[in-house]
């Protein structure tokens, strides 16, 4: 499969790709070389506070406890 590089350096990952491995839109990439290759490799998405809560049992995410404490802006 090929890709082109726009003139801004961005570049399309087929979707073939992207199903078989996973990416969709909001996907973390991190990009290395080796050997004069370009490497991606998929992130961990969860930010540190919800991995510290996800520690200290509460099994809720960031956003819902900060809108829990700051109620809604309705």
């Amino acid at each position: 499969m090929l890709a082109k590089v726009a003139e801004r350096g961005q570049v399309t990952i087929p979707k073939a790709l992207r199903e078989r491995l996973g990416i969709r839109p909001g996907t973390i990439l991190e990009f290395t070389e080796e050997a004069g290759r370009l490497i991606a490799v998929k992130t961990d998405q969860q930010d540190v506070l919800d991995r510290v809560y996800g520690t200290m049992g509460q099994g809720r995410h960031t956003d819902a406890i900060l809108e829990e404490l700051r109620g809604s802006a309705s």
